[in-house]
């Protein structure tokens, strides 16, 4: 496991990480060990970030998903002539 040193921390901060990890019944380390590990879950998933859709698939699955008829494709016209 690695270690980490944080220097000059406000004594305002320290002090209500102690009574927050007071409050929780831990010490201020594991309090601390706590905090950012919360604060950086969310950020590393181990995957490539969502995009939109992928966040609209996670919204809807509960739900069952959502059906959608794809309109007909029509040919693709010509390209246009700059001559």
């Amino acid at each position: 496991m690695a270690s980490l040193t944080i220097r000059r921390l406000d004594d305002g901060v320290k002090e209500r990480l102690r009574i927050r990890a007071a409050r929780h019944g831990r010490s201020m380390e594991e309090e601390a060990r706590q905090l950012l590990s919360q604060a950086v879950k969310g950020e590393t998933r181990g995957k490539r970030p969502l995009n939109l859709a992928e966040s609209f698939r996670r919204l809807v699955a509960p739900l069952g998903g959502v059906e959608l008829e794809l309109p007909p494709r029509e040919p693709v016209r010509e390209p246009p002539n700059f001559e």
